[in-house]
């Protein structure tokens, strides 16, 4: 059984950065940093709707939840 890959924030916050700031298309884009196309999409939503707080790692809870 092969172990999945990790991608580092860093990695993720740079993959989605090329749709908006180089113009590239997302199939274009996941193509040339060699990942599924719906995975850039997956990363790119859940950056949308975190407000800024995804991709903090297992276990590391946003602000909010640590509040309540």
């Amino acid at each position: 059984m092969t172990k999945r890959k990790q991608y580092s924030k860093e990695f993720k916050l740079d993959a989605i950065r090329l749709v908006p700031d180089q113009g590239y298309t997302r199939s274009r884009a996941a193509s040339s940093l060699g990942i599924n196309a719906n995975m850039l999409r997956r990363w790119i939503q859940e950056q949308q709707s975190d407000n800024g707080h995804a991709f903090r790692g297992n276990g590391n809870l946003t602000p909010t939840k640590r509040k309540s």
